[in-house]
């Protein structure tokens, strides 16, 4: 029921989701992305790497839950228009198979605070940390 009441909410987001007017870069920090309903989103290197629509490699499934832990200190790179519907964003961990769509960035956005504090509920159940583990 979880996945389903999930899987609608993006459906319902992605469909309400207003024309996409600016998408500016702030590397390695953050990328901010302006609405036509004149909404303004601040989202953070670590917050889109977290959340990035890709299958990724340097994660961990842990009870079936996509979880990627260690991204505090992630930047971006560079940004990439695909056509004139997303980007494809560049991290310095060399993640870069995501395509961000518009109506991802605005659901993104949109959620951003549940979406975060579901993120570090997650790592805290896991014993996992957003801080990159140490090297030996």
């Amino acid at each position: 029921m979880i996945a389903v009441r999930r899987a609608f909410q993006c459906v319902h987001t992605a469909a309400a989701a207003p024309r996409l007017t600016r998408f500016s870069l702030k590397a390695p920090k953050f990328v901010e992305v302006e609405f036509a309903n004149r909404i303004v989103y601040n989202l953070s290197a670590e917050y889109l790497r977290i959340h990035s629509p890709a299958v990724d490699g340097k994660m961990r499934s842990i009870g079936g839950e996509k979880v990627i832990f260690g991204r505090r200190y992630v930047g971006i790179m560079s940004a990439e228009p695909i056509g004139n519907y997303g980007v494809r964003i560049v991290f310095d961990d060399l993640h870069k198979t995501g395509i961000y769509t518009w109506d991802y960035l605005y659901h993104l956005g949109s959620n951003k605070f549940s979406l975060m504090r579901n993120y570090i509920s997650t790592l805290k159940k896991h014993g996992l940390s957003r801080d990159p583990s140490r090297r030996k």
